[in-house]
C-alpha cells in the first residue's frame, strides 16, 4: 500500500519535513520556515557532561515539541501513539496507511539503511507514506534523498531504539479542523511565546544565556577534546548541515520572520526580522572558526569564535526582546 499525491521532495529539517507531508494531506499548505516558526522552534542549548565525548550545541527545541506547538497554534488535531510492543507499533502505523493517511514517526536514524552517517540520533523524524511486504517508503529531508525506503526490520529497530531523545515507537497524525485559526493570529502567539522562553531560560545552558555560556566554554575546546581535528570540524558540520537549514536553524527562523512580516503589520516583528538577517551569517562564521581551529590547532580561532558568540548572545537577546513586544491577537 503506497499513498498517491504525497510530496516526497523533503525539506531542510526532519521534523518540519514530516509535518509538511502530514499537513498537505490534511489540506494545509505552509512553507517550511512557517512550520518551524509556528512550532516555536528556535532555541539554544550548550550541553556538556561526563557521558559526552564533546560538547553539543543545539539550536531548536526538544524533539516532537515543534509538532505539539504547531498543532496548538493552528488548532489542529494531533493524535500520538506510543507503545513498547513492536507488533503494536507497526499496527498503529500500518492501519493509518491502509486508511489513506500518512504517518509521522520518531526514530533513531542510525538504523535507517539509506543513512550514510552511522551516528545514533533518537530525535529524527520521517513521514511514512507506504509499505509492502519487505520495505517501508518514507519522506526524509532533501539532504537524505527525499523519497527513500528502508527494510521493515531496520525501521522496527530504529523505532524501538533506546537512549537520548528516543521515544517508545512514537507515531502521530494531524488533522485540520473545519474552522482554522487565522494565520496572522497564530504568528503573533508563536513569536511571543518563543521569545518568552528564549529570554527566560530556567538554566544557564539555554536561550541567550546559553549562548553567553558557550562564548566562555569554547575557548577551552582544544583541551576539552581528545581529537580536535575530528571534534571541532564535526561541531561545525552539525551547525551548518545536520538538518538545521544552516546557521544552527537561524536561517530558517529568519525566513519565517520575513514571511511573517508580510502577514502581520507590527514594528517588533519587522525589527526582529532585520536583526536575524544580521545574526544569521554570524553563526556561519562561528562554524567556520570552529573548523579552522580543529584543522590548525590554533586557539586564536576559538578566541575569535568566543567574541562572535558574545556578540550573538547580545543580538539574539535584542531580537527576542523585540518579538516579545509583538501585539497579541485581537479577540
Amino acid at each position: 500500500m503506497i499513498l498517491d499525491d504525497v510530496k516526497t521532495t523533503g525539506g531542510e529539517h526532519c521534523e518540519t519535513s514530516t509535518l509538511d507531508v502530514l499537513l498537505r494531506h490534511a489540506g494545509v499548505e505552509l512553507s517550511e520556515p512557517m512550520l518551524f516558526g509556528l512550532g516555536e522552534g528556535l532555541g539554544f542549548i550548550y550541553w556538556d557532561g561526563k557521558n559526552l565525548p564533546f560538547p553539543f550545541l543545539g539550536g531548536r527545541r526538544k524533539p516532537a515539541e515543534i509538532t505539539r506547538k504547531l498543532a496548538d497554534r493552528l488548532g489542529l488535531t494531533l493524535r500520538v501513539k506510543e507503545t513498547t510492543s513492536a507488533r503494536t507499533a507497526w499496527r498503529n502505523a500500518a492501519e493509518q496507511i491502509d486508511a489513506g493517511v500518512p504517518v509521522g514517526l520518531q526514530l533513531d536514524s542510525y538504523h535507517l539503511e539509506y543513512f550514510t552517517s552511522k551516528v545514533h540520533f533518537g530525535g529524527h523524524f520521517v513521514a511514512l507514506y507506504g509499505y509492502d511486504d519487505e520495505r517501508a517508503y518514507l519522506v526524509d529531508t532533501a539532504q537524505q534523498g527525499g523519497s527513500v525506503s528502508t527494510s521493515l526490520g531496520s525501521l522496527a529497530r530504529a523505532r524501538a531504539e533506546k537512549g537520548p531523545m528516543t521515544a517508545k515507537n512514537r507515531s502521530f497524525t494531524l488533522a485540520a479542523d473545519a474552522t482554522p485559526v487565522p494565520l496572522a493570529d497564530a504568528v503573533r502567539s508563536a513569536v511571543r511565546a518563543n521569545a518568552a522562553e528564549f529570554l527566560n531560560p530556567p538554566i544557564a545552558n539555554l536561550g541567550h544565556r546559553g549562548i553567553g555560556k558557550a562564548a566562555v566554554q569554547v575557548r577551552k575546546w582544544l583541551d576539552r577534546s581528545s581529537d580536535p581535528a575530528r571534534d571541532l570540524p564535526q561541531a561545525a558540520v552539525l551547525m551548518e548541515q545536520a538538518g538545521t537549514g544552516g546557521a544552527l536553524f537561524r536561517r530558517i527562523y529568519r525566513d519565517f520572520l520575513e514571511e511573517s512580516a508580510t502577514l502581520v503589520d507590527d514594528a517588533g516583528l519587522r525589527t526582529a526580522a532585520e536583526k536575524y538577517r544580521q545574526i544569521t551569517p554570524l553563526w556561519t562564521e562561528v562554524a567556520r572558526l570552529f573548523e579552522n581551529a580543529g584543522e590548525t590547532g590554533d586557539a586564536r580561532h576559538l578566541s575569535d569564535a568566543s567574541a562572535v558568540l558574545s556578540e550573538l548572545a547580545r543580538r539574539e537577546q535584542e531580537a527576542m526582546t523585540a518579538l516579545a513586544t509583538v501585539q497579541p491577537c485581537r479577540s
